[in-house]
């Protein structure tokens, strides 16, 4: 182990950034966070100021650092998560982006992807690269947010084509600014987030020309694709003198801070949204049941490991909206006590359809809506009727895992912000009909950072050390009939259907 005591983790979500410090327990011991301005310019736009998400960076890592009464040679490495698709394209040679961050929910690329998805076929066909990248052709991911800004915005294709610009998601835009921007920042992303762009090659772990072509993107505008543990550079002020060595994409950060490093381990993050992934090895599994395949992680030089992914778009982004658009509760916390002063929803399904359906339908065309309204219904059953979309969500996932699997979960690991509501979870074992265990260590995307930094500088020795760190705190188990179960979850699909096909040639987005 390193003279150095602790790691530092840089994890930047889509509603804050957070700087942890962890000891060698993997115990937090410091900590700094602040929020991310959520920018809305039109329907379906989501954006953030990546300038801000830098600065703020800088100040959560001098908080964590003030708060752990440390400096930075008391950090033997920087690990760096990151909300995986959001897409940032900078000048070079000032450091400032061309154009706010396009955030993952984002649908105003609908027009590019329905282009890409037809080209040179007689029908449009949205999986005609997923053999090649484990994904379906979506707004999701971040190459048709390139596209879209070296389009739409005035002077980006010639100076890209220039090699005056570089593309990263957050995680490369952190990196390069903690290890000196302008001043000889590196430029680099890890395979993690380099399989959510679809740019890249899975097999290889490298870009695919074919999809650079589909995309009208330039090779000079992308990162370096490197492992997801190793010294990618060294970290000027705040940290100045700390190896960066550990990237992984949120998702992928939460399952390694689960310690859910083989084949059949499984995890889901309560976010922005929900994200379920299922380790599949070194094998790479194609879903025939809506899941993307993915990567979990690299370490080094050791083989790629790969995974199964159902990701749910809108989760704890619904409560900030029940919150900041329908004023139903001034804070987040508030959503469990409106929630339990009412027995069950009243009849109410909420689909919260926001940015169209993610996993496993792919439905861009759905939007969201309330069911099963009465003059009985009021703001505790709307509110619980939101806690119980997450669940209903997750069952969804989790039946696709099990389809494509063959292989029935018999517990779910869970993490994220959401955890701490008790009512979701005890429902989310209800609707799953297995048990949900909450570990000691809540911020285990965090920790998923840390675990990777930590790797590659010798500060814990391999994943077996890590998994011997993991500790369960709490459990659910489920407390209704299997009757009971399947009923709810046939009206929820029922509530589903009705939010399809409402996106269409007359459904003008303001």
């Amino acid at each position: 182990m390193t003279e150095q005591r602790y790691v530092l983790a840089i994890d930047n979500g889509t509603t804050s950034t957070r700087a942890i410090i962890f000891d060698h327990a993997g115990n937090k011991i410091g900590t700094g966070q602040l929020e991310t301005t959520q920018i809305f310019p039109h329907s379906g736009w989501v954006e953030h100021d990546a300038l801000e998400i830098w600065t703020n960076t800088v100040k959560v890592i001098e908080l964590a650092l003030d708060q752990a009464k440390l400096s930075a040679a008391d950090i033997a490495a920087i690990g760096i998560t990151n909300q995986r698709e959001t897409s940032v394209v900078w000048d070079k040679a000032t450091g400032i982006p061309v154009y706010n961050a396009i955030v993952w929910q984002d649908t105003r690329t609908q027009e590019i992807i329905d282009a890409v998805s037809s080209e040179g076929l007689d029908e449009p066909n949205v999986n005609r690269f997923k053999e090649l990248t484990g994904l379906p052709l979506a707004t999701y991911f971040a190459a048709s947010k390139i596209a879209w800004i070296l389009r739409k915005v005035p002077g980006t294709r010639e100076r890209a084509e220039n090699g005056e610009l570089a593309f990263g998601t957050i995680d490369s835009w952190l990196l390069w600014n903690l290890t000196g921007g302008i001043e000889g920042g590196v430029h680099i992303t890890d395979v993690t987030n380099a399989s959510r762009t679809l740019l890249m090659d899975l097999a290889t772990c490298q870009w695919d020309d074919s999809l650079l072509s589909a995309f009208d993107i330039p090779r000079s505008l992308l990162p370096e694709i490197r492992s997801s543990s190793e010294i990618y550079g060294i970290a000027v002020a705040p940290v100045a003198g700390v190896p960066v060595s550990g990237i992984l994409g949120d998702q992928q950060a939460a399952t390694f801070g689960q310690a859910a490093f083989s084949r059949g381990e499984a995890k889901n993050t309560y976010g922005t949204g929900n994200f379920l992934i299922f380790n599949t090895g070194e094998e790479i599994k194609h879903s025939e049941n809506g899941l993307l395949t993915t990567v979990a992680y690299k370490l080094g030089d050791s083989p790629t490991h790969y995974a199964l992914e159902g990701s749910i778009a809108v989760t704890g982004s619904l409560i900030q909206w029940l919150r900041d658009n329908l004023g139903i509760i001034s804070s987040a916390s508030e959503v469990e006590s409106l929630a339990l002063s009412v027995p069950d929803n009243g009849g109410a399904y909420f689909v919260p359809a926001f940015s169209g359906l993610f996993a496993p339908r792919w439905r861009p065309d759905a939007r969201g809506v309330i069911v099963g309204l009465t003059r009985f219904v009021n703001k505790a059953h709307i509110a619980r009727a939101a806690l119980e979309a997450v669940a209903f969500q997750t069952r969804e996932v989790l039946d696709a895992t099990n389809l494509d699997t063959g292989v029935p979960l018999a517990e779910v690991r869970v993490d994220g912000g959401m955890i701490a509501n008790e009512l979701l979870m005890q429902f989310q074992a209800d609707v799953l009909g297995v048990p949900v265990i909450r570990p000691v260590v809540a911020e285990t995307t965090a920790l998923g950072a840390a675990y990777a930094a930590g790797l590659a500088v010798g500060y814990w020795a391999d994943t077996d050390e890590l998994r011997g760190l993991w500790q369960e705190e709490k459990r659910w188990t489920p407390s209704i009939t299997s009757a009971e179960r399947e009923k709810l979850y046939r009206v929820w699909n029922k509530a589903v259907e009705k939010s399809l096909n409402w996106m269409d040639d007359d459904s003008v987005q303001i």
